[in-house]
């Protein structure tokens, strides 16, 4: 069943765990926490129109590896869309490509993510069909410590799913979400054992591959109109985010980031 379209693929693995469902993991084999660095970003913006054209595919899992689902960026890819505007652009569009090509993949798809889900992964399994965590999982929206907008994702469906008074509470604090806590507020579908992350992606993913694959695509597509209709607001918080990259803020963030610190961002001008 394993098409050749995957082959090209450097930080994404693929496996077919059951018969219609193809596993994606994200994996970066620099750091065993799985941050996200060039050639993933990419990635995760490009494989959902390769998914898309499968018909072999009836459901998708995303997840991360053993230790982490998704650690956010790397430091060089941050410290290079700080320095240059022309790479600040081209991951602006991926990143919009991320969450947009998500949306609008006809196959259903189920997030896995467990250890710590933060930045471009994070982003892409918070549009996903199903998400589904571990108890404890630690999601966290972390750009305005970083001294940046929330942009990646959150603006276009955190208010949806958990409503606005949570959306701003955990946008504006970067207050750290356990996957048990998540699931309460409504932010994910699911919260599971550790030891049942993947047997409850699978179980989830198995039954919408054995399902009437069309009543459910066209289900999906219908839903995510909510998610179009805040398409416009997600645009906007995506160019605040990457207007400040090269700001005073975002400099002062990443520095603290690097130096395990608190950040001080003072009295910096709005």
């Amino acid at each position: 069943m394993p098409s050749s379209r995957y082959d090209v693929y450097e930080r994404l693995k693929f496996d077919w765990p059951a018969d219609g469902v193809l596993r994606v993991t994200m994996h970066n084999p620099d750091n065993p926490l799985n941050s996200t660095d060039i050639k993933m970003h990419e990635e995760l913006g490009r494989i959902w129109q390769d998914i898309d054209a499968d018909r072999d595919v009836g459901a998708v899992i995303l997840r991360g590896s053993d230790k982490a689902f998704s650690a956010g960026g790397d430091f060089s890819m941050i410290d290079q869309i700080i320095a240059d505007h022309g790479f600040r652009m081209r991951v602006l569009k991926e990143a919009r490509d991320i969450v947009y090509n998500v949306i609008d993949c006809s196959r259903p798809t189920i997030a896995a993510m467990n250890g710590v889900a933060v930045g471009a992964g994070l982003a892409a399994a918070m549009v996903c069909d199903v998400t589904i965590a571990t108890r404890s999982c630690r999601i966290i929206d972390g750009h305005t410590n970083l001294g940046v907008a929330a942009g990646d994702h959150s603006v276009i469906c955190w208010p949806l799913l958990c409503g606005m008074a949570k959306a701003k509470y955990y946008l504006l604090t970067c207050d750290t979400l356990t996957g048990e806590e998540a699931e309460r507020i409504g932010l994910i579908s699911l919260a599971v054992d550790d030891d049942a992350l993947d047997a409850e992606s699978l179980r989830v993913a198995s039954k919408l591959a054995n399902g009437a694959r069309t009543a459910i695509s066209h289900t999906k597509t219908a839903l995510n109109n909510w998610l179009r209709i805040n398409g416009p607001s997600f645009d906007a918080s995506l160019g605040l985010e990457f207007l400040a990259w090269d700001g005073p803020e975002a400099k002062e963030g990443i520095a603290a980031l690097k130096e395990k610190r608190k950040p001080n961002f003072g009295k910096m001008p709005v």
